[in-house]
């Protein structure tokens, strides 16, 4: 038996063209799929039924995380969350390769994380390849609805990604970036804290 050939799940977290279709995969999918519909038809008041869902379905929690439903992802191992996570409405994480998500970060509804791509040519396409690329995002970060992430992405601590934003590159720390493709706006420093601390009166 030639012990460099890889499985398909080998392939694909690896960063390798892989095959979805296969077995294992498909079976991997289907158990997660079965947890997130069940987490998606909890009653809003069964909070601590879902969070024991998504410690189940994760490859990482912390003890301060909320998921509002609907949820979707893909296989769930493959995301791992910081503390004082929060996700709006309809989060879609396709992780067929990790996500790393910091401490203190927001994901307003409608947010799209892909780590999943296909081949830009048909020939491979047609025959149904798959390729992912890692997604990390720091500490602190503020996501705005309807932000779609790209494949391979890394987006720094301190950052604000503006709402519509498509982000198809690597964004530094403190930053505010928008658009689409998403691009860095400007700094944020000291200054931008000063100005809510006379409007929230914090500490106060």
């Amino acid at each position: 038996m030639d012990t460099n050939i890889l499985t398909e799940k080998q392939k694909m977290l690896a960063g390798k063209a892989y095959l979805a279709g296969d077995a294992e995969l498909s079976k991997e999918r289907l158990k997660a799929r079965e947890m997130v519909y069940e987490f998606n038809h909890l009653a809003p008041k069964f909070i601590k039924q879902r969070k024991d869902l998504l410690k189940r379905l994760f490859g990482k929690t912390e003890k301060m995380f909320y998921v509002e439903p609907p949820f979707r992802c893909d296989y769930g191992y493959n995301i791992e969350i910081g503390d004082n996570f929060y996700a709006n409405f309809n989060l879609v994480i396709l992780d067929c390769a990790k996500v790393s998500i910091g401490n203190h970060v927001f994901i307003a509804p409608n947010v799209a994380i892909y780590t999943a791509g296909h081949p830009i040519h048909a020939h491979l396409r047609d025959q149904e390849y798959e390729w992912a690329q890692e997604i990390t995002i720091g500490n602190s970060v503020w996501i705005g609805g309807n932000v779609v992430i790209n494949p391979g992405v890394k987006i720094g601590s301190n950052v604000v990604i503006g709402s519509g934003s498509i982000v198809t590159r690597d964004i530094p720390d403190n930053v505010f970036a928008a658009g689409n493709p998403c691009r860095i706006i400007r700094q944020l420093t000291d200054a931008d804290k000063d100005y809510y601390y006379k409007d929230f009166k914090l500490g106060e």
